[in-house]
């Protein structure tokens, strides 16, 4: 009954009262969270008991670091979720989008506040699942599919690297809290191991936040709906990587590894993707690939050890997020307004956008770093860390590169679409967008501007969250103390990026002709061709591994075994200590030698029978071996097992030759391989059983046994006892496997009568 109203459900336009019901989530988070703040109630901790035996605890703490990331999860969720609104109206999905935000914004939440690594790493492959749906929104779109796919195939990817890199970091450590971590790593010694912790850890924060060279897959994102768009990329998934490194950076910031890796990726994301982002014509790609770039200025920030440039990094975050927004929804509304995103068809649009026009002119005033926005303080922030230490010149040029070509791609998405079109404008039908798709824009904005004039209204939790990324004590926030210095770089950088804007399509055309003869170098290449060669790797694997060839199987499980046991003794070859030589008794030789007589038989003989009867040979040397080595039971149970194993298979062999069908082996060619590998199996166990025999045993089943035998199970004989008491369970087993063994030979040896005894047996 609830699946048709389910259905029906799903797919009915949302009313206005289920959209404002939706909106209330991120309204009350981000009012709960001011109210929190407000009160000083911050830094605030939780931690419950989760997995004890692995000292796994279910612990979130809330800092200046993760209120910063709450206010933007939640602030600009709330203008995320109005336009969702009136941008999907009418949808008949809109319903599954807000349930899909909805679970994002949690998991993304979760991520920002959790104190466990491995809570950490739960609420980070939900934001990886959550954003694939999100992504792929519109699945019925080969495109999106595809954009879904790389993006959870990347990020996935790399959060299996993270994943590794956690529980070696946490073996090393003793602690999977990340608080705990803090204070524990910087007191340690570089190992490799930690080392290497790093490296994967590296991985799953690239991938996460489009570092080089994983940076491809963030642009292709664009395929989602624009509300989603301006969610990634300026408040939530896209700098969940860099939040983790700025979480981390506490614990590992005066490491060298950690600077110079952090400096070097930054610096190279930085400036490439701005130079990528002179290829596109589409503006949502081109906001994308500034995204990029602010995320390598993020990560290049954070892998410079001075207290400012956590105080950069801080501000920076809050910046971009108040104009990276509000620039998204702009390219949402001219996209809803006339048609296309194209820049080559947008031109002149203010007369019929002109609120979406002031939204822009704000937003990328504060992108171009221009005075009293928000913005430019992120700048003078971004230039005082420069000066308080010696930056490398990779540093100087990728950071150059990102604020030359971010003040063209501001006057793009601000100027050009609206005051100026170098041609005719072909979108006479434009028109402005409806409220709910204007004043989220305009609020965010505006907030830019805001805070730009007022910047002590966002001292605070600037400063806190500083503080949360650094070791060495922020005592206050001095904005503006190299201002000469720093109106001097603003001014070439505006100089020079003007001139970017003013060429960008020449610029444009003719790093086009030159990249496209490199496209087989970039990443994306190379992702596709791994993309590509997966289902053929697949098939050849399939083809040789799965080839329908017991004997093939055979030979490969117990090569793998061998391999694996002779690993094994590798790893522990300095603990390995032989036994002393002791004589064995006649029958124990005789056994041996009857046991390999056997087995040298078997691999020599072509008919199957006469195999057959080669190895029970080795089955019955093996019985005498348990009989002479103080095992009866087992000796009995061999002989059972082996007598019966025989008779069948012998029964069997004749009745296919009575049936004309070939009893010999074929393909003797394969012959001496399986010698090889039965040669290498044995010696590897027989290794391993006599290195082991060397060692001391642990007498303490031993020593229980003898002390309970004759109180617990009344009986002197202590093998007995085991056997009928303490293993009845597993005594019964092996009982079983002979009766069930002999009962099943009775059928095949009946089958094997002539029908006419059968018929006289009945009658």
């Amino acid at each position: 009954m609830a699946a048709p109203s389910a259905s029906h459900l799903h797919g009915r336009p949302m009313r206005p009262a289920e959209c404002a019901a939706f909106v209330m989530a991120p309204l009350v988070s981000f009012l709960g969270l001011l109210w929190l703040l407000l009160r000083g109630e911050v830094p605030l901790t939780k931690s419950l008991s989760w997995v004890p035996s692995l000292g796994i605890d279910f612990a979130f703490r809330i800092d200046g670091l993760s209120a910063l990331m709450l206010a933007l999860i939640t602030g600009v969720g709330v203008a995320v979720f109005i336009y969702a609104a009136g941008y999907l109206s009418g949808h008949p999905h809109q319903r599954r989008l807000f349930v899909m935000l909805t679970a994002f914004m949690l998991a993304m939440i979760g991520c920002v506040t959790a104190d466990d690594l491995f809570l950490l790493f739960v609420f980070w492959e939900l934001t990886s699942l959550t954003s694939f749906m999100l992504v792929g929104f519109g699945h019925e779109d080969l495109t999106s599919r595809k954009s879904a796919q790389q993006a959870l195939i990347v990020t996935g990817s790399g959060g299996l690297a993270m994943f590794a890199g956690f529980i070696l970091l946490t073996q090393q450590a003793g602690t999977s809290s990340i608080s705990g971590l803090i204070e524990v790593v910087p007191e340690m010694a570089r190992t490799p191991t930690l080392s290497m912790a790093l490296i994967l850890i590296f991985i799953g924060a690239f991938t996460k936040s489009a570092q080089v060279p994983f940076h491809f897959w963030l642009p292709n994102a664009m395929a989602a709906p624009t509300p989603v768009s301006a969610y990634l990329h300026s408040a939530t998934m896209v700098k969940l990587g860099v939040y983790l490194l700025a979480r981390l950076d506490p614990a590992f910031g005066e490491w060298p590894l950690w600077q110079g890796t952090l400096e070097a990726v930054g610096s190279i994301t930085a400036g490439w993707a701005m130079i990528l982002a002179l290829r596109e014509r589409d503006l949502k790609r081109i906001l994308a690939w500034s995204t990029v770039a602010t995320l390598g200025a993020l990560v290049l920030l954070i892998g410079l050890s001075s207290p400012v440039a956590t105080v950069a990094v801080a501000t920076l975050l809050l910046a971009h997020a108040l104009y990276k927004a509000p620039l998204f929804f702009v390219a949402g509304n001219i996209d809803h307004g006339t048609g296309t995103r194209l820049l080559d068809k947008l031109g002149n649009l203010r007369h019929a956008m002109p609120l979406t026009a002031t939204a822009a002119l704000l937003a990328g005033a504060s992108m171009a770093g221009l005075p009293l926005t928000f913005g430019f303080l992120a700048k003078d922030m971004i230039h005082e860390a420069k000066l308080a230490e010696q930056v490398e010149v990779l540093v100087q040029i990728g950071y150059g590169v990102f604020g030359i070509v971010a003040v063209a791609v501001a006057g793009v998405a601000a100027i050009r679409v609206f005051w100026w079109h170098p041609g005719v404008s072909i979108t006479p039908k434009a028109h402005e967008c409806g409220a709910s798709l204007v004043l989220p824009p305009l609020i965010l904005a505006t907030m830019g501007i805001v805070l730009g004039v007022l910047p002590w209204v966002a001292r605070s939790i600037i400063l806190s969250a500083a503080q949360a990324m650094s070791a060495a004590p922020i005592e206050s926030i001095d904005f503006h103390s190299h201002l000469p210095s720093m109106l001097g770089t603003l001014t070439i950088t505006l100089a020079v990026g003007v001139v970017v804007y003013l060429f960008w399509d020449p610029i444009h055309r003719g790093f086009d002709r030159l990249a496209k003869h490199f496209d087989w170098m970039a990443s994306v290449s190379h992702y596709s061709r791994v993309v590509a060669g997966i289902p053929k790797l697949a098939a050849v694997s399939t083809r040789s591994i799965q080839n329908g060839s017991l004997p093939g199987y055979m030979a490969m499980l117990f090569f793998a075994i061998t391999v694996a046991i002779g690993l094994m003794l590798w790893t522990v070859r300095g603990d390995l200590a032989w036994p002393e030589w002791e004589w064995p008794s006649l029958g124990v030789a005789g056994a041996c030698i009857v046991v390999a007589l056997g087995a040298l038989l078997a691999g020599g003989l072509e008919r199957r029978l006469v195999i057959v009867l080669a190895v029970g040979l080795v089955g019955y040397g093996s019985a005498v071996f348990f009989l002479f080595a103080g095992a009866p039971d087992v000796a009995y149970t061999q002989f059972i097992v082996e007598t019966v194993f025989v008779v069948v298979v012998a029964s069997v062999l004749l009745k296919l030759k009575r049936l004309g069908r070939t009893t010999s082996i074929r393909g003797m060619r394969r012959r001496p391989w399986a010698m090889v590998i039965s040669v290498l199996f044995a010696s590897a166990v027989t290794l391993l059983f006599v290195v082991v025999s060397a060692g001391t045993l642990d007498p303490l089943l031993s020593e229980y046994f003898l002390a309970k035998s004759v109180p617990d199970a009344h009986g002197r004989n202590v093998v007995n006892v085991i056997l009928v008491d303490f293993r009845a369970i597993d005594t019964l087993g092996e009982i079983t496997v002979v009766m069930i063994s002999i009962l099943a030979a009775i059928p095949i040896l009946a089958a094997l009568r002539p029908p006419r005894r059968r018929q006289e047996a009945r009658t």
